[in-house]
């Protein structure tokens, strides 16, 4: 083992269970278990909100699967890349003020309880946490075997050893410090991954010699490396604009982004989120796309793209440095698990458990089961991931299409348009992950865009006729 490297890692662990064991003490002072448990008593300040939402949603697609594409695809996936720029800014100026005023109104805990309360079916409900449970469950798997491999190959563990390692440590402090633990964890990882990928990308630059030198030896090598159309001139303009609508505008859809929009404290935290949001996620994901493509001359030849990040970092720092580094894509990794595990949790216990099961439950009955279903969700992925996949980004991205298509106009419609109801709701999600499936499977790049375009399209044209079709018979919202 290496243990230069290793003990960065080491401290950095110890600093997350510190902060679980730290979060535990509001959960059992707190009045309202749920509140705390799965909100943070919805006080999270600008600050914690925006690094959150950027640990949330970078993962290791962002700090492993994707500099690793952008390694073998050149300068054009960097543009695609920054499609995200602007992600959480489209979440929380759409949903804004009035989705955590609603949300607060309806006491809703989960994304679930918004469009219970919305939409009063229970079909819409049901419907919303299988779509949550099964899309996320093969996210969260992804995840995990991302992080077991990078013990993996930092320590020179087994695969089923580092998997173990990892499963206990994210386990231990979301079971203990609940989303409070999750959220002030995002923060530290956060702070890490920004620093991470500063250092990384200084120190590539000059391991290869300067930009200009770098830029040189890309060009010789392949001169469509550096233009917009990638390495093999497959990145066209309609293709890279379609990521706006994945990874753009469409996280607005994502449960696990959403449900943070009604967690801050006030609109002060909210614009302060932002600000800081948008600026954190910019630096991060051109730093991190752009060392991947800087990296191929610097260590040319690795064939796994998932290996490129690890590669360079030993390569180029020192190795107590090279921890600290590392530790960001652990970070990624861990605060991503730790939202979905979060919001799978949520779901089963909020929306289903107490919702239909048992209604009447008492307090020390939702403790019991919400600490019970987050060990046997937690235990199921790792169960599921001791014969792990291949971490490909577009496992991580399948997840996001299928969630957007499912959950965007119910919930932007449901917060705007008080002609919306159940019928437009429900039939909107059915026909939005019913054509996402069907053309990721049969015709993945329809017109030359991303899968997950037309069925958004579909399932907003689906939603509005519904609605219009039925007004009549439901009536308009009472929610303003």
């Amino acid at each position: 083992m290496n243990w230069a490297v290793i003990i960065p890692l080491l401290i950095f662990l110890v600093l997350i269970f510190g902060i679980g064991f730290w979060s535990n003490r509001y959960i059992q002072s707190s009045n309202s278990f749920l509140q705390e448990y799965f909100l943070g008593g919805r006080q999270l300040g600008g600050f914690v909100l925006a690094m959150t939402m950027m640990a949330t949603y970078g993962s290791a697609s962002s700090f492993i699967g994707g500099p690793g594409v952008a390694y073998t695809k050149g300068l054009g996936w960097v543009l695609l890349s920054m499609a995200q720029l602007a992600t959480g800014y489209f979440v929380l100026m759409v949903l804004g003020k009035k989705f955590a005023i609603v949300a607060r109104r309806y006491k809703a805990i989960t994304i679930i309880d918004f469009l219970k309360s919305r939409y009063q079916s229970k079909a819409v409900v049901l419907l919303s946490a299988a779509s949550i449970i099964i899309f996320l469950f093969s996210a969260m798997a992804a995840q995990w075997v991302g992080g077991a491999r990078l013990i993996e190959s930092l320590t020179g563990l087994s695969y089923t050893t580092a998997l173990f390692i990892f499963a206990v440590s994210v386990l231990v402090y979301v079971i203990i410090g609940g989303f409070r633990a999750v959220a002030l964890t995002d923060a530290v990882q956060g702070t890490v991954m920004l620093f991470g990928t500063i250092i990384l990308l200084v120190a590539t630059v000059i391991a290869g010699g300067g930009l200009s030198n770098i830029m040189g030896e890309l060009v010789a090598e392949n001169p469509n490396l550096v233009t917009p159309f990638g390495a093999d001139a497959d990145l066209t303009p309609l293709y890279v604009s379609s990521f706006w609508i994945l990874v753009g505008v469409g996280v607005i859809g994502l449960p696990q982004i959403t449900v943070r929009a009604m967690s801050y404290k006030d609109s002060k935290a909210m614009h302060k989120a932002i600000i800081v949001g948008t600026i954190v996620i910019g630096a991060i994901m051109l730093g991190m796309h752009l060392i991947g493509v800087l990296a191929r001359p610097v260590v040319p030849g690795v064939e796994i793209g998932d290996m490129v990040m690890p590669t360079l970092t030993m390569k180029v720092l020192p190795p107590f440095i090279a921890g600290i580094v590392l530790a960001a894509p652990m970070a990624a990794i861990m605060s991503t698990v730790d939202s979905l595990l979060i919001l799978v949790g949520s779901t089963v216990v909020k929306d289903i458990y107490i919702n239909y099961m048992k209604p009447n439950a008492s307090e020390q009955q939702v403790k019991k089961a919400s600490f019970i279903v987050t060990s046997v969700i937690g235990i199921s992925v790792v169960l599921f991931a001791l014969s792990p996949p291949d971490l490909l980004i577009w496992l991580n991205l399948f997840a996001f299409g299928g969630l957007e298509s499912v959950f965007i106009w119910p919930v932007v419609f449901g917060l705007y348009w008080s002609t919306g109801n159940k019928y437009g709701a429900l039939a909107s999600m059915v026909v939005g992950m019913g054509s996402y499936i069907l053309f990721d499977r049969f015709y993945p790049t329809a017109f030359g865009m991303h899968t997950v375009v037309l069925p958004i399209l579909l399932s907003l044209i689906v939603y509005v006729i519904v609605s219009l079709l039925t007004s009549k018979k439901v009536g308009k919202a009472e929610f303003v």
